[in-house]
């Protein structure tokens, strides 16, 4: 198993500058890959095109692009871009995101998701390999047939024919897709104890595209809180539990709510998203278990974190993300140098 860094996106208490250390730093300690993340404000290729001019070994990962905001060719310009850039260093993670970002944001219509993706990634991997794209799908119609376009090629070689590709999944359906036409999965919310049920669905598209798990890179972002006391390291990750478990989507559309409950914890994920969509995020975050985020995070000393990895290890992940909750830059490189050593000591790592 490899380590990852998975910075999210700039929040109000974030900068690119703290990032930028951070990423510099996994770089440093042989991290294998730092992701970056969008919603609807900063983006993450532009992170990461400026991480890669100032990082040496470590592969940048966009987790995600969304599939909404781009279109596939553009999706695969900026791709190619990215991986001339850094030496060939990118990995192109995809999303669809949710209804609310995808019709309110972007104003491109959910409907069909796995399809659309589907799609997407095929026109993808046509424009990476330089092959002309030309393409007729329900989606996508390249060129358009009534009009001067012509099916063109990229205009540049990048350094590969072929820049790996994640799909971010939580349902089984698009567990399934990913294991299907994709190189890797970004998971959320990934535990140990459940992912048998998730990487069923992922060897089922495994195999209908003739393929095993075998290279199949398997990158859960996980929270991390390093200290003494399990319960207090808990803590710090609740309100982001809450979040996309009772406010992340509507009612009738929250992937991560459906993931709790499959999960098992259907009651208090019921209960999380009608007092977060009652706006009561305070209650919504003391309703979370405290159970499900230790079971989802990386919580306590180091000795108690390198257990854990080697059950993540055990559980079929490849590359585990850590998510660092911490106050500032320099506690977050504390924190990356203590998940080095906890794999050290956990004895599972490549």
């Amino acid at each position: 198993m490899r380590l990852g860094l998975s910075l999210g996106y700039q929040t109000a208490w974030s900068t690119p500058a703290d990032h930028l250390a951070l990423a510099r730093e996994a770089d440093r300690l042989g991290y294998s890959v730092v992701w970056a993340a969008e919603a609807y404000g900063s983006d993450s290729p532009s992170m990461l095109a400026w991480m890669a001019g100032q990082t040496e070994r470590i592969d940048l990962g966009s987790a995600v692009m969304q599939i909404p905001a781009r279109t596939p060719a553009m999706t695969a310009m900026t791709a190619a871009t990215i991986d001339a850039l850094s030496g060939g260093r990118f990995r192109l993670g995809l999303g669809v995101s949710g209804p609310q970002v995808s019709e309110g944001w972007h104003g491109v219509r959910f409907a069909k998701p796995l399809a659309r993706t589907r799609e997407y990634v095929d026109i993808v991997k046509l424009a990476v390999a330089r092959k002309e794209v030309a393409y007729d799908g329900e989606f996508h119609t390249l060129p358009l047939p009534d009009g001067p376009g012509k099916a063109l090629r990229l205009g540049f070689r990048p350094p590969r024919e072929h820049i790996p590709i994640y799909l971010a999944a939580v349902g089984p359906k698009n567990l399934e897709l990913a294991g299907e036409i994709a190189d890797g999965w970004l998971a959320v919310f990934y535990a140990p104890e459940f992912a048998d049920e998730q990487l069923a669905s992922v060897r089922a598209g495994r195999v209908r595209a003739g393929k095993d798990l075998a290279g199949f890179d398997v990158v859960p972002a996980v929270p991390v809180v390093v200290g003494d006391d399990v319960e207090s390291c808990a803590e710090l990750v609740r309100w982001y539990a809450a979040l996309y478990v009772g406010g992340m989507g509507s009612r009738q559309q929250n992937f991560y709510n459906q993931l709790a409950t499959r999960m098992g914890y259907g009651d208090a994920a019921r209960e999380v998203q009608d007092l977060y969509l009652a706006k009561r995020q305070r209650d919504a975050a003391a309703a979370v278990p405290t159970e499900f985020i230790d079971r989802t995070s990386l919580l306590g000393p180091k000795e108690r974190i390198a257990e854990r990895m080697r059950e993540y290890a055990a559980a079929g992940v490849t590359t585990l993300a850590v998510t660092l909750f911490v106050a500032d830059a320099d506690s977050g490189v504390q924190t990356l140098r203590t998940c080095a050593e906890a794999l050290e000591l956990a004895g599972v790592g490549e």
